[in-house]
């Protein structure tokens, strides 16, 4: 299916039924967009996956419309969280259509027609990405679209220039694209347009967000970590009704801080981005968006490095930690996460 997870489908969706499909989380891992890294993270697969599935259940808890289905244990068997008794790295979902966007070149410019999506289209993945802030860490992308003149602080509903490490009053609500070559940041109007929804979803999809963003916040408190922001992804089952899809409240799909550091995929950001191989996918990618081209790797000459291996160790045990304290089950022997953070400061400073 993907860099990260794959996708074993038990029964297909049609045009009006969700199908029948299970996650298999791996241990490989993705930054930047490239695909799978030439390293495995050792435990990252059955952390994600316990993680997802105790936030999804938590979320239904709220009344929350999710496509999870449960926990598949050692026998086979479909089962809740507090119901599985040793790391399981499969999740059974409920499955609906993708509808990918048909990609083409006008003026020597990369485009996408999202003409299949309209209001009256059920059962299907929308083609975005539903983003929550609710700091603004060093490494939000946030500032370098504020100093590219990407995005206004009128967009982002601040009176004032934020600082690096701020915590803001309010979320901010941000979304960009899923189905594209690589992701990109857009408005809400265009959205709206893209995904075909009309005025009230969009205001359902804010709510919606908005109760995710609680719910995940609250478990991270209780863990001692701080939801800095995350993303969700959402879909129409087929009475054209929303509901959250794919998996939340992960390490993959959030940035937590402890004690203003990363405990989140950014660990593995940070390291790459000192690298030559980092620099080249920038510029590659800025390359592709202006000559029109699709397929940006092909033109990377520099394959990503492997990991220094203590950190390697490190992030892996930080996952297994996470899921640990997020969810409050010693499913992992790892240390305690607050350990493995100080020991990766120590690391990164000091490389």
């Amino acid at each position: 299916m993907g860099s990260v997870k794959d996708l074993e489908v038990i029964k297909r969706p049609t045009v009006d039924r969700m199908g029948v499909a299970r996650f298999h989380f791996s241990d490989r891992y993705s930054v930047f967009d490239w695909g799978e890294m030439p390293d495995h993270i050792e435990g990252k697969g059955a952390a994600l996956c316990l993680m997802g599935a105790y936030c999804f259940e938590r979320l239904e808890e709220r009344g929350v419309r999710t496509h999870y289905r449960g926990l598949v244990d050692s026998s086979g068997r479909v089962v809740h969280f507090d119901e599985i008794s040793e790391p399981s790295n499969v999740m059974e979902i409920n499955l609906v259509n993708v509808y990918r966007p048909r990609a083409y070149v006008k003026n020597g410019k990369l485009k996408y027609d999202y003409s299949v999506f309209n209001p009256s289209l059920r059962n299907y993945l929308l083609p975005l990405e539903i983003i929550y802030r609710n700091g603004l860490p060093e490494e939000s992308s946030v500032f370098k679209r504020l100093e590219q003149g990407l995005i206004t602080l009128e967009d982002l509903g601040l009176d004032h220039m934020p600082k690096p490490g701020e915590r803001l009053l309010k979320p901010i609500f941000d979304v960009s694209t899923k189905l594209e070559e690589s992701d990109r940041y857009i408005s809400w109007r265009e959205a709206k347009e893209i995904a075909g929804l009309t005025d009230e979803e969009v205001e359902e999809v804010k709510a919606l967000l908005f109760e995710v963003n609680r719910s995940i916040t609250e478990i991270a408190e209780r863990a001692g970590l701080m939801n800095e922001d995350g993303k969700i992804e959402l879909a129409f089952d087929p009475m054209r009704q929303l509901m959250v899809v794919d998996v939340v409240g992960t390490l993959d799909e959030c940035r937590f801080t402890l004690n203003e550091f990363h405990v989140s995929k950014e660990v593995a950001r940070i390291y790459y981005r000192r690298t030559i191989w980092a620099k080249e996918v920038e510029e590659t990618k800025k390359i592709a968006r202006e000559k029109g081209i699709e397929n940006w790797r092909t033109l990377v000459k520099v394959p990503p490095p492997k990991l220094d291996p203590r950190l390697k160790t490190l992030i892996s045990q930080m996952y297994m930690a996470a899921a640990n304290e997020l969810t409050g089950r010693s499913f992992f022997d790892v240390p305690k996460l607050a350990d493995i953070v100080r020991e990766l400061q120590n690391l990164l400073a000091s490389s």
